[in-house]
């Protein structure tokens, strides 16, 4: 399936519409993907979750339309897709840092103008090629520390790193009861809600069914589901971030265009055991839920 083409298309619609009423399911349709793939794919090529391009896009036209017409700004906020004016001036001004009114008599065409993306098609390159390990994992239980994020401005990039550090610093593993193996952490992203961008990011372990949980602490339960787990590059402390994040980007890339499988939904989270300790030669597994593809572009 050529994602470029998929996500395109997408995007040729957003242009044309953003005047109206724009639905995720909506765009997911066109690209012939599920909604939460479609969410996953456009964000690895685009740079950014869809509902924030499209918000950034409307706010981008408003700025023009303020310097270059004098048309009312309830009118310039409802043509570019919002419905109430006082909802247009709080995203604007969160935006730019200054109400559409001071936009305009500014007289300047300035701030973050984002314009419409153009993706180029993607060309695997030669060399190692990624090769995951497919595999069914059983129902599991899981007790651990829950945050709630969004990635809308990387807000996410900000919060996960520093809920790691706390749970690191303040060795909030220990109070996890009777982990079924005390050695292995997961790092689950799940609870997804692509049309605001907000999910929930959780730290912790796996449990027995029916484990107490202790006050502060979250128990949850996922299903049996087929995962295609991908083991990062062995790296050293200082290229391990980079090269989970160069992981995660292949997979959506390069592996899934090529594999027939598209992004089960529900979750994903990343493992992390003994083979990420020490300073060199680190690893870590991302398993990703996976399906056949059933519907083709």
């Amino acid at each position: 399936m050529d994602y470029v083409f998929c996500i395109g298309r997408t995007l040729d619609y957003i242009e044309e519409n953003l005047q109206e009423t724009i639905a995720l399911e909506t765009l997911a349709e066109i690209a012939c993907f599920s909604p939460f793939h479609y969410h996953r794919v456009f964000q690895a090529l685009v740079g950014e979750s869809v509902m924030d391009y499209v918000r950034k896009r409307r706010l981008t036209c408003a700025a023009e339309r303020l310097f270059y017409s004098d048309a009312k700004v309830i009118d310039i906020a409802m043509n570019v897709g919002f419905q109430y004016h006082e909802s247009f001036n709080r995203a604007f001004k969160k935006f730019y840092g200054v109400s559409p009114y001071q936009y305009r008599t500014a007289n300047a065409l300035s701030g973050p103008l984002r314009g419409k993306a153009y993706i180029n098609k993607i060309i695997v390159q030669g060399g190692h090629i990624m090769e995951p390990m497919l595999l069914t994992k059983p129902k599991f239980h899981f007790i651990g520390y829950e945050l709630k994020t969004k990635n809308i401005d990387e807000q996410n990039n900000k919060d996960i790193p520093e809920f790691w550090q706390l749970y690191l610093q303040e060795k909030l593993y220990k109070n996890i009861p009777n982990p079924l193996n005390c050695k292995e952490e997961l790092g689950i992203c799940t609870d997804f809600l692509p049309e605001t961008g907000e999910f929930s990011y959780l730290i912790g372990m796996e449990v027995a069914e029916g484990t107490p949980v202790p006050e502060g602490l979250v128990y949850r339960s996922f299903p049996e589901m087929q995962y295609a787990v991908f083991t990062t590059p062995k790296s050293d402390d200082a290229t391990f971030t980079t090269s989970i994040q160069s992981t995660w980007n292949y997979v959506f890339t390069e592996w899934f265009p090529q594999s027939g499988y598209e992004h089960a939904g529900v979750l994903d989270f990343e493992l992390y055991d003994e083979r990420c300790h020490g300073t060199e030669n680190k690893v870590m597994d991302i398993y990703i839920p996976v399906n056949q593809q059933t519907v083709n572009a």
